[in-house]
């Protein structure tokens, strides 16, 4: 099974932390930084090779990470020049991808099994599989539902229940024919092309521990939590 985990962004919204080193390789806990915990629970989950997109400080990150072999794993790399979106990058390797393959942020921490997540979007036929989380959002307003200038609907404070994506994804090789590689893609332009196509992408569904580390209190939170969910998130790794 191979991966490619997308490592080039610049971590703006995580700075301090971000300005001498790339998001995947900030510290969790005392030993351990985000991308090395990732590559150990792709190898215990029996991924064998990962392609790993760099742009940002990518030379940090290949020098921290090297060929893979102290995780079981064969490790290559993707060099984006210039950004080119979420998805953008696999456009760069496109040749050398497998048939279907798993794609991943660089910067998540998850009990998520992704070798199920693969294996799921192999045998569903879907062009792209989103693993999804369930959040819920607390309004601190009244809200109100107008129709021709006068109010007909009232919640006091509502809550809203959506299902977001956890950056994690089971993607065919022949779903990115007919984009241009070098120039820009993002998730959410491939996302309503498969929509306008006819040819929904498949939702895994997920309910344990994901944590997005995109801001320095989710990188705070990450830390807190870390020494007690560290068996969690390394077991068998």
């Amino acid at each position: 099974m191979h991966a490619v985990i997308l490592a080039g962004g610049k971590g703006i919204r995580l700075r301090p932390y971000t300005t001498a080193l790339p998001k995947p390789l900030v510290p969790i806990g005392d030993r351990h930084a985000i991308l090395e915990i990732v590559l150990r629970q792709l190898a215990a989950s029996g991924f064998t090779s990962c392609t790993i997109a760099v742009g940002h400080l990518g030379h940090i990150i290949r020098a921290y990470v090297g060929s893979g072999t102290r995780w079981g794993l064969s490790i290559d790399y993707a060099t984006e020049e210039n950004p080119l979106g979420t998805m953008g990058p696999l456009l760069t390797m496109r040749d050398r991808l497998p048939e279907s393959f798993l794609v991943m942020n660089g910067d998540i921490l998850t009990d998520l099994d992704f070798a199920e997540v693969l294996g799921r979007h192999r045998t569903s036929g879907s062009a792209l599989t989103i693993a999804t989380y369930a959040r819920k959002v607390h309004i601190d307003f009244g809200v109100l539902t107008t129709d021709a200038g006068r109010v007909v609907g009232f919640a006091e404070k509502p809550s809203m229940d959506y299902r977001v994506s956890m950056g994690v994804y089971g993607l065919s090789r022949d779903t990115l024919d007919g984009y241009t590689a070098g120039l820009p893609l993002g998730f959410d332009e491939l996302v309503l092309d498969l929509l306008k196509a006819g040819n929904p992408p498949g939702a895994y569904e997920f309910d344990g521990y994901w944590l997005d580390i995109g801001r320095p209190d989710d990188y705070d939170r990450a830390n807190a939590e870390f020494t007690t969910h560290q068996s969690l998130l390394l077991k068998g790794a």
